[in-house]
């Protein structure tokens, strides 16, 4: 795996330091922006009900010119997938407010997740001229950077947003996996393990991590990282076909036939499932022990 034709510099093993355990739970009351979670959970399903959109609603029909009400619903359309009409909010909210560095962000984000990078990519340059301190979008931003495979930019933008917040989750994540694109596993390991500490309950991490594991010979770690990713995320092909490398690696031909054929009753075309099935001598029909 690369990045273009950019190769990230060779840093120093990371210190391990003393983390803030993040409270994920913000009130969409104070203006949080929408992030680029990791995984979705709960709290953001339940906060894009269409029973919260209503009321948010009635909040700007008694407040039409309040950018903080449009920003506020954009965020919580923008969970609920209702893109273009989040848009419309941030771009109601930003022309109330030129100057509002959340609304921008949060546009980026939409724009981000349609696939129009380089309208992202503007949004987050202009919340970051707003407030240079705004962990959001150097995170954001340094996404786009690595989606664009502009691998130094996105390593400045995730190293500035870890400085701000040191607690930030995401950005240690997402770091991890710029380097584990570059081949280096240990340093990715790192950001991965920290992106952990602070958060358990992803199953992204945990098969990054294991992905890393595999990667460096270290099977018996992996496994026990994709253990934990398929029970958090049942649903993940990559969590149970990689779970089916490792067990395969192991010489557990039971365990990762059991994986693999997890992983095919969720896609049955996924061919890097089919291939490992049929390599540990899975048989269709027959019922394989994942655990």
């Amino acid at each position: 795996m690369t990045l273009g034709t950019q190769t990230l510099p060779r840093r120093e093993r990371p210190v391990r330091r003393a983390l803030l355990l993040l409270a994920f739970a913000a009130s969409l009351a104070a203006c949080k922006t929408v992030q680029t979670a990791i995984s979705e959970d709960e709290d953001a399903a339940q906060a894009a009900s269409p029973a919260n959109i209503a009321s948010l609603s009635e909040v700007i029909q008694r407040n039409p010119n309040d950018p903080q009400a449009y920003n506020v619903r954009g965020s919580v359309l923008g969970r609920a997938g209702k893109r273009e009409e989040a848009l419309a909010d941030f771009n109601r909210a930003v022309a109330l407010d030129p100057n509002y560095a959340q609304a921008y962000a949060n546009r980026g984000l939409v724009h981000r997740q349609m696939n129009r990078l380089e309208l992202a990519l503007a949004d987050y340059n202009r919340a970051i001229a707003i407030d240079p301190n705004y962990a959001v979008a150097y995170l954001g931003r340094g996404i786009v950077y690595r989606q664009q495979r502009q691998a130094l930019p996105a390593l400045e933008d995730f190293n500035r947003a870890i400085q701000i917040r040191p607690d930030n989750a995401q950005a240690y994540y997402n770091r991890g996996l710029l380097y584990q694109a570059q081949n280096q596993h240990q340093y990715a390991i790192d950001d991965f393990t920290t992106a952990l500490g602070v958060s358990q309950q992803k199953a992204e991490p945990y098969v990054a991590r294991g992905l890393s594991y595999l990667a460096i010979g270290d099977v018996k770690s992996a496994a026990s990282d994709l253990d934990e990713a398929v029970q958090l995320e049942p649903q993940s092909l990559t969590a149970w076909t990689s779970r089916g490398l490792a067990y395969e690696r192991l010489g557990d031909k039971e365990k990762a036939a059991g994986s693999y054929a997890r992983a095919m009753n969720i896609s049955q075309s996924h061919e890097p499932a089919k291939q490992g099935f049929a390599r540990v001598g899975g048989r269709l029909g027959q019922a394989y022990q994942a655990f």
